[in-house]
């Protein structure tokens, strides 16, 4: 078993500016993964509910290899503790999300304009960057950076909130816009 250790988020695959040097599209890049990282000694992880997200987004031929190299593996989460504090920050964060949202929609309320439509699409994206931006949105996103935390491995994620979240408990981050390079030094060694 190898010292080196990553558990992968769907975005180094789904992410266009995260796969680029995989591949133009989720199959293509998944399929270029698997190519780059054969012979290498290194373990990748994915939990089985993100595996899960990422078989939406690619052909099912393309994951056949796929599975063979990436172990399926759900954090243990009663047996994984955390700080309070980062609890106490993430629920400020929360009444702070909610208390923006529910002015945006207090604005969307007040406006007169008769485009409904129009309104109705800016509030949905002010309202999803207010509430979703920058934050641990899911229980996949949750997965990730517990899976990391237990296995003591470097995460690789474009997600801003996981990427916090995952700075806050002490996990390795690693950008996937640079892990195709990063994974070609490793080749070289």
């Amino acid at each position: 078993m190898s010292s080196r250790k990553y558990v992968l988020d769907t975005s180094l695959f789904v992410n266009p500016y995260a796969r680029e040097k995989f591949g133009k599209d989720p199959s293509s890049a998944i399929t270029a993964f698997v190519e780059h990282v054969s012979g290498l000694e290194v373990d990748f992880y994915m939990p089985p509910i993100v595996f899960k997200e990422l078989s939406n987004f690619v052909e099912a031929k393309a994951l056949g290899e796929f599975e063979l190299i990436v172990k399926k593996r759900a954090p243990n989460t009663y047996g994984i503790f955390l700080p309070a504090a980062i609890f106490y920050e993430f629920i400020e964060d929360i009444r702070g999300r909610m208390n923006k949202g529910m002015r945006l929609a207090e604005e969307f309320a007040k406006d007169n304009h008769p485009d409904n439509d129009t309104k109705l699409r800016k509030l949905r994206e002010k309202y999803r960057d207010a509430m979703r931006a920058g934050i641990l949105d899911s229980k996949e996103d949750f997965e990730l950076v517990l899976l990391a935390k237990e296995l003591e491995a470097a995460l690789v994620s474009s997600d801003e909130g996981v990427i916090k979240f995952a700075h806050q408990i002490g996990c390795e981050c690693i950008d996937p816009t640079k892990f195709h390079s990063f994974l070609a030094k490793l080749k070289k060694k």
